[in-house]
């Protein structure tokens, strides 16, 4: 039994393992620039600040790190991207093993996320969505560990209040987990007395109020400009009566087209299907609550507030589908279906980075076809025409500023659009288009 159990683990490794080299490579050579998200956090990144125009500071700050130890070497931020996600595998299969007690269950909620499309087709443009990944599952995993003593540990309830302010940090979208495991245990406590409450449980919040508070002041000083955004992306400005049921509609359609390969691949692997539940069940009331809660609360609000829901805001909610699930109709999952699983799991794992090499380069009018190293060293030719000293600062939006931030060998710092007064602190500078080039 060790001697499978080691096998088991072997076989998982060796997945993560290609799964990361796959999705590393594929990109690297078909691509000819960064994806406009990447670019957009590599300026944010040269410049940073506890928070930015559109998002939190997080993924800046990791990408900054990625670019003083890479540069620019746009295979780094792929790797990036897919490290975030294998690592991001590894707690769920951690996860997994506590809930279902079978190391082979285990593998396969992990195996069934391939069927979803945002971990792996489109985690080549590391971004906020990509960043939350890993915040969300460690989130949820030591939020487990604590759902699961009686007397919550200090250890646990800190590193929950790290990893969930790590998550809002990313995105603010993080916030509905953040609900959705707080109802959970309200409910246990409050309502079915089934848990008594400790001060440990406040540790998290506090935890996660303080390190909240440099992001916070950053938005008293900036006029919650991220905020902004974020309603405004969503639509809310210009609801009207009928989007409060169209947005709704529209959203659940969309997960329904989405979730698709990953109810076929689950459909090989029970050939039958019977749900079984009792909510007494406390495993089943935890992945309830992570799993559908948080998209019943965004849904909800859509229906509320008249909200859009984009598609790719919804990344991180599916990490956990897999050991729903598995759980769920673990019943009628045997070994006679696991060929055919296999088979729909292999079809699909190599199709998805076949199906994006294809797109990469046989469409030409994408983002990633940007010419941006080459437009860099033609600024740079033209500005050493005219100046000896350094490009140290560019203006302009992210895209067209960013690509210079990034691949100018100086490493200029992004300082926003182009705004005359910035111009006037400047030693000098050129403008070019859509872009500014000084040094400060």
């Amino acid at each position: 039994m060790v001697i499978y159990k080691k096998q088991i683990k072997i076989f998982f490794y060796i997945f993560l393992v290609i799964h990361l080299i796959l999705w590393t490579l594929t990109p690297s050579l078909t691509n000819n620039n960064l994806p406009l998200d990447t670019i957009e956090a590599l300026a944010w990144g040269s410049n940073l600040d506890w928070g930015f125009n559109k998002h939190p500071p997080m993924s800046a700050f990791i990408v900054e790190i990625f670019y003083q130890i890479f540069g620019s070497n746009d295979w780094a931020y792929y790797l990036l991207s897919q490290i975030f996600i294998v690592f991001s595998f590894f707690i769920i299969f951690q996860f997994s093993k506590e809930i279902l007690n079978n190391e082979i269950l285990a593998f396969i909620s992990v195996l069934l996320l391939e069927g979803i499309y945002f971990y792996n087709f489109t985690t080549p443009e590391f971004n906020v969505n990509v960043c939350q990944i890993p915040f969300w599952a460690l989130t949820v995993y030591y939020s487990w560990k604590i759902f699961n003593q009686k007397i919550p540990r200090f250890k646990d309830c800190v590193i929950v209040g790290i990893f969930a302010v790590g998550g809002l940090l990313s995105k603010y979208l993080f916030i509905y987990l953040l609900i959705a495991i707080d109802i959970l245990f309200i409910y246990l406590i409050v309502f079915k007395k089934e848990k008594k409450f400790h001060f440990n449980y406040l540790i998290s919040l506090e935890v996660f109020l303080v390190l909240l508070i440099p992001h916070i002041i950053w938005l008293f000083n900036n006029e919650f400009i991220t905020i902004t955004y974020g309603l405004a992306r969503s639509g809310i400005d210009s609801s009207t009566f009928l989007d409060h049921l169209i947005y709704p509609l529209i959203f659940f359609l969309k997960q329904v087209g989405i979730l698709i390969p990953f109810f076929v691949m689950l459909y090989f692997l029970t050939k039958k299907i019977k749900i079984n539940y009792n909510l007494k069940d406390k495993k089943l009331l935890f992945l309830l609550a992570i799993n559908i809660l948080p998209i019943l609360l965004i849904l909800f609000t859509s229906m509320i507030m008249g909200s859009k829901i984009r598609t790719m805001w919804m990344t991180p909610f599916y990490l956990f589908f897999g050991t729903l699930l598995v759980y769920v109709f673990q019943k009628y999952i045997v070994k006679q279906n696991y060929k055919s699983f296999i088979t729909s799991f292999l079809i699909l794992f190599l199709l998805s980075p076949i199906t994006y090499a294809y797109i990469s380069i046989t469409e030409n009018d994408k983002r990633t076809d940007y010419p941006g190293k080459q437009i860099a060293n033609k600024v740079q030719l033209r500005w050493n025409e005219e100046f000896k000293d350094p490009i140290n600062i560019v203006l302009g939006n992210e895209w067209n500023a960013g690509n210079l931030s990034y691949h100018l060998k100086t490493r200029p710092v992004w300082d926003g659009e182009i705004d005359q007064n910035k111009l006037d602190t400047y030693n000098y500078y050129i403008c070019i288009d859509r872009i500014c080039l000084g040094n400060k």
